[in-house]
């Protein structure tokens, strides 16, 4: 397709490696620290400074627990994608997809709703669920447009910022976070007015996201299909088997506790009662708000052992899973310099007046839904935006009145929405389908035209 080979030179024009563009922002926030504030140091001393703050940012120990707890939501998800009862699933739905137009709705629906349980396992459901569904085809001699699939198996990642995984609504929910966030950025009298967290309540299930929620998951499986029956029909060439591969092996002695299966499931169930009980009783003191990064990843720790129901399958899941979170290892402490840069230097206070300075009320949520955006395009990481942005979106809406919650779900919503054009997090998709990114991109593009339309009406209408 010519829109295809359009995008694919586009990206590969504009856009070099994830980690060179992490550099990149980091040269250029660092050029802005110089050039836009002020310092007593300067010449050779400020240059040190601007480093300082740059270091002190990139070892932040808040941060870099922060960054943990993405790699193991994204692990453990994936891990969690690869257990039989899962792959069950999948397979028992590949059984409906017997054209394309089907295929798309049915991959579209199954992988919003994961996504917004849990991001890496939406991300890594919706890849084994495209292959398996192009496996199906291929068996069964179906046409089918395996690239609209792809992207249906993609479109999880344009709604995971609002469901329960969201990286910015799990971190303002942890007590202390957005005083601990905004410390030495703004003065004691302003940072008392700040809440000291916001509740799953006041975000993720708001009544503004839960409508955007409903409308996602009614809107994107039915254009998905309306775009598989317009879609000309692609070719799928079949590659190794996207299931778990455990090697035969003889077991003896203590290793036989390895491969228990009471065991590990014993040690699954505890974890899982348990996770049960914290739901319960904290959810009548706190709400939704006792969900957050480590509630999540101590639930899909449960899980896994529970479904896998060995440490020897669980520990080969794992050797299976972790490669896909070397970006965030290397990248997330990059643009935690990049927070430390602009936080110490002023940047943050300057960019804030500017966003005062041209919103109100009204246009505040959609400069920053569209802002969010465009930084995600460069900082792909919800976790590693959240640091970078977060600090000036709160000041701004301190300093504007504007809902707090609001301003934090529409730098959630845009940064979601150009993971479409993004393909950093396509990657394990890619890996799995065996498709290219340009193959995938004219379909995502479309999805995130209609995402657009979706979340500014929620944000005009809330």
């Amino acid at each position: 397709m010519s829109f295809s080979s359009t995008i694919e030179k586009a990206f590969k024009t504009l856009l070099p490696a994830p980690f060179t563009i992490a550099v990149i922002l980091t040269i250029i926030t660092m050029v802005l620290a110089f050039t836009l504030t002020s310092s007593d140091a300067a010449g050779t001393d400020r240059i040190i400074e601007v480093f300082g703050f740059w270091e002190n940012g990139l070892w932040n120990a808040p941060l870099l627990v922060f960054a943990m707890q993405m790699m193991l939501m994204l692990v453990l998800g994936h891990t969690l994608a690869l257990t039989k009862p899962v792959d069950a699933l999948i397979s028992y739905a590949t059984r409906f997809c017997n054209n394309t137009a089907n295929a798309a709705a049915i991959v579209t629906l199954l992988t919003v709703l994961v996504a917004l349980f849990n991001w890496g396992l939406g991300l890594i459901f919706g890849a084994i669920l495209a292959r398996k569904v192009g496996e199906h085809a291929v068996r069964n001699d179906l046409d089918l447009n395996y690239p609209l699939i792809g992207a249906a198996g993609y479109s999880g990642l344009m709604v995971w910022h609002g469901g329960i995984s969201g990286s910015a609504p799990i971190k303002v929910a942890e007590e202390g976070h957005i005083h601990s966030l905004m410390s030495g950025i703004v003065s004691s009298d302003r940072l008392q007015l700040l809440p000291d967290s916001v509740s799953f309540s006041d975000t993720v299930f708001s009544s503004m996201n839960l409508a955007s929620i409903i409308l996602v998951v009614i809107v994107l499986p039915s254009f998905m299909f309306w775009m598989g029956k317009r879609s000309p029909i692609a070719s799928f060439l079949p590659m190794s088997k996207t299931e778990l591969k455990l090697d035969s092996i003889d077991v003896s002695g203590a290793e036989k506790l390895d491969h228990s299966k009471l065991f590990g499931l014993g040690i699954g169930v505890i974890i899982a009662v348990y996770c049960i009980y914290v739901a319960v009783s904290a959810f009548l003191e706190k709400g939704f708000g006792f969900i957050n990064p480590n509630y999540i990843n101590l639930l899909l720790l449960g899980s896994g052992l529970l479904l896998h129901r060995s440490f020897f399958k669980f520990l080969k899941a794992i050797d299976e899973a972790i490669g896909g979170a070397s970006g965030i290892l290397i990248q997330f402490p990059l643009y935690f310099g990049i927070m430390g840069i602009m936080n110490s230097s002023g940047l943050v206070q300057l960019f804030s007046d500017f966003f005062v300075s041209i919103s109100n009320e009204t246009t505040f949520p959609i400069f920053t839904f569209f802002s969010a955006g465009i930084v995600n395009i460069f900082v792909p990481s919800g976790g590693g935006q959240w640091g970078v942005q977060g600090p000036i979106i709160l000041q701004a809406a301190s300093e504007l009145g504007v809902s707090i919650p609001k301003s934090i779900m529409a730098l959630a919503y845009g940064d979601q929405l150009t993971n479409m054009l993004q393909p950093f997090w396509a990657l394990p998709l890619l890996g799995i389908t065996g498709l290219k990114a340009k193959e995938i991109l004219p379909y995502t593009v479309a999805l995130m035209g209609i995402g657009i339309v979706i979340f500014i009406a929620v944000l005009l209408i809330f």
